[in-house]
């Protein structure tokens, strides 16, 4: 019994990579550039079914470890429809031979859940105390391209 307790704690505890990827976004981040991998051309992109791309740029993030929440913060602006949008976030520990996900999904002030359950990941290629960098892979016109975030952190 005692036995059957201990591996059910454990496979609800979060593994010390996790933790520590956890802290290192733990805080302020300015989201500096966004870039189109893979492909060539211009793109008009609408992310995360929200605002268009060029409203990220410069956009404030904060991520909160002790509870997975967070928001981000879009400037107003005549192409971009500003202000405060929360969401609630993880980290998931891949197979060793991939990069961890960032996934997130949209909550509204009081925590409840406003995307009806459907969310956004994120593949962590890189993340140091001062820098991160996220994919996400989508498809235009049946070609792969991928939408590389890069931020700073304040």
């Amino acid at each position: 019994m005692i036995l059957l307790v201990a591996m059910g704690i454990q496979s609800c505890s979060v593994s010390k990579a996790v933790r520590e990827k956890r802290n290192m976004i733990s805080g302020t981040w300015t989201l500096t550039d966004i870039v189109y991998a893979n492909n060539e051309g211009t793109f008009k992109a609408t992310l995360f079914d929200d605002a268009d791309a060029i409203c990220y740029e410069g956009s404030e993030w904060y991520f909160r470890d002790n509870n997975s929440t967070g928001r981000y913060t879009i400037e107003s602006g005549s192409l971009c429809n500003g202000g405060d949008r929360f969401f609630r976030w993880s980290v998931i520990e891949q197979p060793e031979s991939y990069n961890p996900t960032f996934q997130f999904k949209f909550i509204d002030e009081n925590r409840k859940d406003i995307s009806g359950g459907y969310g956004y990941r994120l593949t962590i290629e890189n993340l140091t105390a001062t820098e991160m960098q996220m994919r996400s892979n989508v498809r235009v016109d049946g070609q792969p391209v991928s939408v590389v975030y890069q931020f700073i952190k304040k």
